[in-house]
């Protein structure tokens, strides 16, 4: 039988915290598996709680694919909740640059510091800039590194 993503999620990368579902109109089909063409090609619509956040996928059958113009964005308090996640999401994926991976199933990925975006946004151009040409030279982001390169522009 083929795993399916969510369970994955679940498992594998969540360790095991709950996945529950979010309400559905009953008109919507619901389906267990998220990030994947849909086994059943009626059920067009799915939300989902995962990890007390809601996501909604749609089915447009078999000529939509999955891209990097479609991702997911973690955003990490700590770099042992990063290191952990690109670790659990990028196996049998790719690892790709700027916190960016895409997993088994083809889903691109951000797992980013909660931090980058007050970093990359201070109004001093060379911090900014600085924690900017640090994250183009990382594939998975740290942010001692980043917060270095903020601190010394």
């Amino acid at each position: 039988m083929r795993e399916r993503p969510l369970e994955h999620l679940r498992r594998d990368v969540l360790g095991g915290r709950a996945i529950a579902r979010a309400a559905a109109d009953e008109r919507v089909h619901a389906v267990d598996v998220a990030f994947i063409q849909l086994d059943e090609p009626r059920r067009i619509s799915l939300r989902r709680l995962l990890d007390g956040q809601e996501f909604m996928a749609l089915n447009g059958g078999p000529p939509f694919k999955f891209s990097i113009g479609m991702s997911i964005v973690i955003r990490c308090e700590t770099q042992a909740e990063i290191d952990l996640l690109w670790e659990k999401l990028s196996e049998g994926g790719e690892k790709v640059q700027c916190g960016w991976l895409t997993d088994k199933y083809g889903v691109s990925w951000q797992i980013v510091p909660s931090v980058l975006a007050e970093l990359l946004n201070d109004p001093d151009p060379r911090k900014s800039q600085s924690v900017m040409k640090a994250m183009l030279q990382m594939k998975k982001l740290d942010i001692a590194t980043l917060k270095e390169a903020y601190e010394r522009p």
